[in-house]
Formats: structure tokens, C-alpha cells, sequence
């Protein structure tokens, strides 16, 4: 008799809620994780008294999202910061010309509609689009169409590759030309101000979850599974698989027998996006006190282009940054100060002398992350969506994956890893699962830790 009915590789968000749910199915559980904490790319630092979100930050659309349900039954705050996903407008944004000139009301409504336009073309052009097509192509083709100035069609061209590299940690050549078509918001999106991370570690209480395991080994047969690290070995009846997309195409883990072509072929077919934060303490703010964002368009905007405003977090004044796609990768070999000066730089070039140096900086560099290799999944040319989809298998019965990259209606979001490790539990037990007795097992498990 093996000693656990299923064994759960990873304990981020898929991985705690598959083993959440089985665990109060009444199985027996083990989650194994490579870390020395919970959470995956959910990873809230805490060392300056106050939260800093180094992985993920939003959801990203409210509305008819059970994500968001849970995340209200569970009684987590929540702050609204709808610009999570590179809106041209709808919140308060500083914008700056390619001159790095502070746009006016008019100029940035101009702005607004110039995008608008541009992305009614480029649904035209996705929709027409042959296989091979890439989103830069079909971006190029829009922009042909759209008969703006050639100044107005450079500001766009760059708006446009910035949102792929935020969206997607990718270069705008390198993405399917569906590689956005899961990207629609419903509904506002928010942050979390007392970390993003209490989500996982609230499903996680009380689970038989063993850190620093770092799976080398996944064997499979008619008498079960075999899970093997360094020092230790777990047998079951099952395995769920949630290691990241890019932990599974390095080849970190062996498969015996091999994986079969349907579920080898989605993880060397899809993508692994690199997106690094950078956070910025400043000791005064330098910038407007409604702004959502700092955004510098066109060539002023080449290289650094958006600056979030999420001082409200802890209260001192901070801006959020990204570099992401292949600037992500090329400053993974900078310094901290040298990426740091170069920001800052960039800050001076639109605001002047107002922009002292910042009193604390948190930069993250996940395409170096042994045990993620990389931000989370994209649409690379040459795959499609089912491939999200069929790579959750299951394989012979026995063998499962679940996280963002197995979610085809949303991949790379915190959303996508909670509903494929829900569907991952449904799928072992061989029944639903209902999310709402879900929610009430957490909070009945709190009350009583409580007493």
C-alpha cells in the first residue's frame, strides 16, 4: 500500500489548493516544495515592516471571478488599482510625449483615442491572421491601416510592444498573434495591501507541506508513483505536477517513462516570460497625488515607460517599475545600482532635479529563479491555447500538472493557478469540488485554531 493517496509537487497556488481540497476530501496528502516557503511566484517580502509584493500583485478583473470570491470570503483587503494590465486610460495617468513633455488634457484624449482606434484595427487583423502570424505582425499591419502621422504611429508601435512585454514577459515578435486574445478585463482590478501572499498561506494551514524538497525524479506504473528528491522518496497513487512552465522545459525533473508527445509538446511549444520588478522608495513625493501611473510614451518611453504609484501599501512614497521581456533578461546581469541609476534617470528626464535619489529599492530577477525559471507563460509562436489546456493531462491516470500555464482562459494570472489546482483535485477525486464549502473549510479551520 503506498504510503499517501497523491502527492503534490509545489506549493504555490495550485499546488496548496489541490492539496486543500483533497486533504478534506479525506485523502492523504504530501506537498512537496523546493523552497523555504510556500507561495511560489506569490512572494510577499515583509523584511521593512510592510508588505512588497516581489511576485504577483493583482487580480486582474473582478467581476464573475471566483478568485475574487474567495479572496472576499476569506475577508483579505484589497486596495482598487485598475491600470494592472497596461490600460491606455480609465484612471488618472501622467503621460509625457515623445519629448518627454507633460501631456495635456487634450493631447492625452487624443492619446486615448489614437490607441483605441489602433486596437479596433488590430482585432481586425488577429481575426485575419494565418498561422505563423506574429503579434508584431498583426500590430504592423493595424498601425498601416490606421492612417495616423508617422509620430502618432511611433508612440503607438511602442505602446503596444511595451504591453506584450508587461502582459507577457516576451518581445512582441516572439508572441502568437492570439497571444492576447485571454487578455479582457471584467470589472475593476485590485492589490493587496497586506501582501498577496496570505491567500496561499491561509488555504496552506495545517497541510503536511515539506520544504526544501526539490523533485528530481517522477516514476509512474500500474502500482503508483514514485517521487524522488536528493534525499528522500514519497510513494502514491497519484502525482499533481505544479512546478512552473520553465522548471518543466530546463528538464529539472525526470519522467519515467517519458512524458508522451501530448504533454511534451505544449511545454516545449508554449513560452516562459521573464517580468522583474523594480520597486522605489522615495523620501518626497515627485509626482502628481492622483496618478495611477507615470507613463512615458514614444522614445522617451523606449526603455523605461511606466511608473505605478503604490505608496498606498506603506504609506511612503514608492513607484513600481518593470523591465520585462528581453530587457528583463539583459538586466539580470546588471547591479542593482546600475539598474537603479538608470531608472532614476529616466524619472529625471521627466520631472528634473524633483527626483532625489530613493531611500530603498526591492528588484527582483525571476529568470534567474532556479525553481521558476522565468515569470509565467505566454502564447509563443507556433503554439495555441489548447496547448494551456492539454498540458494538464492527466497521463496514465496517475499523473497530473496544474498552474497558470495549464489554464488556456487565462494564463499567467494568480486566477489561472487557483482554478487549474481545482480542477487538478476534481479530476483525482473524480467529483466536483465546490468552491464556496471550499472557503467555509478555510475559515471553520481558522475559528477553531483560534479558540
Amino acid at each position: 500500500m503506498n504510503t499517501f493517496d497523491t502527492v503534490v509537487i509545489g506549493a504555490g497556488m495550485a499546488g496548496v489548493t489541490a492539496a486543500r481540497m483533497l486533504t478534506d476530501a479525506g485523502q492523504r496528502v504530501v506537498v512537496l516544495e523546493a523552497r523555504d516557503r510556500i507561495g511560489g511566484r506569490m512572494h510577499s517580502d515583509r523584511e521593512a515592516g510592510f508588505p512588497v509584493d516581489l511576485g504577483a500583485s493583482w487580480i486582474h478583473g473582478i467581476d464573475d471571478s471566483p478568485l475574487w470570491d474567495l479572496v472576499q470570503a476569506l475577508g483579505i483587503p484589497t486596495l482598487e488599482y485598475t491600470v494592472g494590465s497596461f490600460q491606455v486610460g480609465g484612471r488618472p495617468i501622467e503621460n509625457f510625449d515623445g519629448e518627454a513633455r507633460p501631456m495635456d488634457a487634450a493631447a492625452t484624449r487624443q492619446w486615448i483615442a489614437d490607441v483605441e482606434e489602433a486596437d479596433r484595427l488590430l482585432v481586425c487583423e488577429i481575426d485575419a491572421s494565418s498561422p505563423g502570424d506574429t503579434y508584431l505582425d498583426v500590430t504592423e499591419r493595424a498601425l498601416d491601416r490606421s492612417a495616423l502621422a508617422p509620430e502618432r504611429i511611433d508612440e503607438i508601435r511602442e505602446f503596444f510592444r511595451h504591453r506584450v512585454e508587461e502582459q507577457c514577459g516576451a518581445w512582441i515578435g516572439d508572441l502568437d498573434a492570439h497571444g492576447l486574445d485571454e487578455d479582457a478585463i471584467d470589472g475593476d482590478e485590485v492589490i493587496f495591501p497586506g501582501g498577496y501572499d496570505e491567500l496561499p498561506r491561509r488555504i496552506a494551514a495545517g497541510l503536511d507541506i515539506r520544504l526544501g524538497q526539490v523533485v528530481e525524479y517522477v516514476g509512474r506504473s500500474s502500482a503508483g508513483v514514485v517521487v524522488r528528491t536528493a534525499d528522500s522518496e514519497v510513494t502514491a497513487d497519484q502525482v499533481l505536477v505544479t512546478a512552473p512552465l520553465g522548471v518543466l522545459k530546463a528538464g529539472s525533473i525526470s519522467f519515467d517513462p517519458a512524458l508522451p508527445d501530448d504533454i511534451a509538446g505544449p511545454i516545449d511549444r508554449l513560452g516562459m516570460g521573464v517580468f522583474n520588478k523594480i520597486f522605489l522608495q522615495f523620501p518626497t513625493r515627485f509626482w502628481r497625488e492622483d496618478s495611477y501611473v507615470v507613463r512615458a510614451l514614444g522614445e522617451a518611453g523606449e526603455r523605461w515607460h511606466s511608473w505605478y504609484d503604490v505608496s498606498a501599501v506603506s504609506g511612503i512614497p514608492t513607484l513600481l517599475t518593470f523591465a520585462a521581456g528581453p530587457l528583463g533578461r539583459h538586466l539580470q546581469e546588471a547591479t542593482d545600482d546600475e539598474i537603479v541609476d538608470d531608472v532614476v534617470a529616466a524619472l529625471r528626464a521627466l520631472y528634473g532635479d524633483a527626483v532625489v535619489e530613493p531611500r530603498a529599492r526591492w528588484i527582483t530577477r525571476w529568470g534567474d529563479d532556479e525553481f521558476s525559471r522565468g515569470s509565467y507563460s505566454h502564447l509563443a509562436l507556433g503554439s495555441s491555447h489548447h496547448d494551456h489546456d492539454e498540458l494538464a493531462g492527466p497521463v496514465d491516470g496517475v499523473l497530473h500538472f496544474a498552474g497558470e500555464a495549464t489554464w488556456g482562459d487565462e494564463p499567467a494570472t494568480v486566477g489561472a493557478a487557483y482554478y487549474s489546482g481545482h480542477r487538478a483535485a476534481e479530476r483525482i477525486l473524480g467529483r466536483p469540488v465546490d468552491r464556496d464549502a471550499f472557503a467555509a473549510g478555510i475559515r471553520a479551520r481558522e475559528r477553531t485554531a483560534d479558540r
